[in-house]
């Protein structure tokens, strides 16, 4: 006889939830409520009637985050400059002690992932989602939406495609990751342009994310040259009361700038062949609130 509460359950399960939702959104806030959602729904249910708590609730979880992806697509909403998903906390610790599992869930997660994930179709993101970094069945995923499994197996046939066609391929070696961030932080906040350059891919882009709330590049750069000059000439600029910590956000290593106490910016890598291939800056402040007591 089990004596687990409704709450206890719930909690039980919220990590996975919360994954589910952040990687059908990209934006913690939205992923929060609607996790949030899906503890009413299930403190609400009958639940005599619930066999699996953890598939219903990743039922109920995914079906209000397509609703929530559905509005913010109906709303359409113009983004000033680039966007990147919202910086997210991932550090898996000894809750996936498996590497193989540890680097499909870090991929999934991922800023080149999720910024393919944003032009897929609600239902084809669902289906990736559930299929590529959580592992579902069809038939199981064909249950949770409601749709027959041939239906689920093209929609998640068409989803990898674009994904596959959409995303670089990086290499995902968290020490070598951790190595170029450290010298390549150190580099730009000492505007060694020449260092800057031998760590910097010939076709190495810089994908700033504002909002239009503070100053990054309204367009990706482009070239070793011309992202390591933008970098040289930010850092000349400084930040106020700088300080700066690591953190894992959405899979990998990457740094936490900060004014005084304020999130400033979090700067990420990807690497291939020892090299830097892609920059992001994420300083929108509202993508960083989350972030204020990392």
């Amino acid at each position: 006889m089990t004596t687990d509460t409704p709450t206890d359950v719930f909690e039980e399960h919220r990590p996975v939830l919360m994954g589910v939702a952040y990687r059908m959104l990209g934006r913690v806030a939205d992923a929060e409520d609607v996790v949030q959602d899906a503890w009413l729904r299930w403190s609400a249910a009958d639940r005599a009637e619930v066999r699996e708590p953890r598939a219903y609730l990743v039922r109920v979880t995914t079906r209000l985050a397509i609703d929530r992806l559905r509005q913010v697509k109906a709303r359409g909403e113009a983004y000033v400059g680039p966007w990147l998903p919202e910086p997210y906390a991932t550090d898996f610790g000894d809750t996936v002690p498996d590497t193989a599992e540890r680097a499909v869930l870090a991929d999934s997660v991922s800023l080149a992932v999720l910024v393919v994930l944003e032009s897929l179709s609600p239902l084809e993101r669902a289906v990736f989602v559930l299929r590529e970094a959580f592992g579902y069945p069809y038939a199981d995923i064909a249950a949770m939406l409601d749709r027959g499994e041939p239906a689920v197996r093209q929609l998640a046939g068409r989803a990898r495609r674009h994904v596959d066609e959409g995303r670089p391929r990086y290499e995902v070696d968290p020490a070598q990751r951790r190595d170029l961030t450290e010298r390549f932080l150190a580099a730009a906040a000492e505007g060694d342009l020449a260092g800057l350059m031998e760590m910097l891919a010939p076709d190495v882009r810089l994908i700033g994310d504002s909002g239009g709330k503070s100053q990054a590049p309204l367009r990706i750069l482009k070239t070793a040259d011309n992202v390591g000059r933008f970098l040289v000439a930010v850092a000349g600029k400084g930040v106020p009361e700088m300080s700066f910590r690591f953190l894992e956000l959405n899979g990998g290593p990457a740094v936490l700038i900060l004014s005084g106490d304020t999130p400033d910016s979090v700067f990420q890598v990807d690497v291939s062949a020892g090299r830097i291939r892609s920059v992001y800056i994420v300083r929108n402040p509202d993508k960083l609130r989350s972030l204020a007591s990392a």
